[in-house]
């Protein structure tokens, strides 16, 4: 039987962490969801991010991945903004 969802772990840093509060989200997609279709949600969901979409990485379970990467159950999902330090 097909599985109806997946459970991601969506890990936050720099400026997703500020605006969503937490450094981390647990949360359900249906079955190969791609990492862009998890970031358009977000930006959905806070609309002030938008500006960070295009200049954002990502991570699958510690790999560097491309936007259309699919998801599938237990994966941790990192959004790595550009930060800057001194």
């Amino acid at each position: 039987m097909a599985q109806s969802s997946i459970t991601v772990t969506i890990k936050l840093f720099a400026i997703y962490q500020e605006v969503y509060g937490v450094s981390e989200l647990i949360r359900e997609f249906p079955p190969e969801t791609t990492v862009r279709e998890v970031l358009s949600k977000i930006i959905e969901e806070h609309p002030e991010l938008k500006k960070w979409q295009k200049i954002t990485r990502f991570s699958v379970n510690f790999k560097f991945v491309e936007p259309d990467t699919k998801l599938k159950e237990g994966d941790e999902l990192v959004f790595i903004p550009p930060v800057s330090g001194g």
